[in-house]
């Protein structure tokens, strides 16, 4: 079972049909929306400040999301996938965005609307990554624009598979508490 912990006063809250690996971390001041996974090792830690993530987000293997004491939060949108490895830390990660494995995103920065993290970026601290753009390199530098809509379509289908693959091992632990 998952380590849900307060902390300061605050719980971290759940929305519905949500799935929680039995190692991931969740502390303090965290609001998950519906539809939402996370993953192996993944630590959301809102015990200095707030974090708030979407409806359909998927956060995956060993992920850590954080912020800055009193000065920064980390805001996910919603259709948001985040790869394995990757670290949040008080930024904005806007509606269908895709942050690629190992990507670091800091503090005030904020990754626009369907934009494209590349894998092992690092977005520096106050970066506006313009909406349907990938960025790549540390630090991220703009590479080239994507089609808004296919950018759209291609984190939805993503956050629709990582649905599925919840149900797997919903499903599992079901089969093996029924016996």
């Amino acid at each position: 079972m998952a380590l849900i912990k307060s902390v300061r006063g605050f719980t971290p809250k759940m929305g519905d049909n949500i799935y929680l690996a039995e190692n991931a971390t969740i502390i303090g001041d965290v609001v998950i929306g519906d539809d939402c996974s996370i993953w192996y090792n993944t630590v959301l830690r809102g015990d200095v400040n707030s974090i708030r993530i979407g409806n359909r987000v998927n956060i995956q293997d060993g992920t850590v999301i954080h912020t800055l004491y009193q000065k920064s939060v980390s805001i996910i949108g919603d259709d948001v996938s985040i790869g394995h490895n990757a670290i949040i830390h008080g930024a904005k990660i806007e509606n269908y965005a895709l942050i690629g494995m190992g990507a670091i995103v800091l503090d005030h920065a904020v990754v626009g609307e369907g934009a494209i993290i590349a894998a092992g970026s690092v977005v520096l601290s106050g970066t506006q990554v313009e909406p349907g753009s990938i960025y790549a390199g540390a630090p991220a530098k703009f590479v080239k624009k994507v089609d808004p809509k296919q950018a759209k379509e291609m984190n939805q289908k993503i956050a629709h598979n990582y649905l599925m693959y919840s149900d797997w091992y919903k499903e599992e632990d079901n089969d093996k508490k029924a016996k």
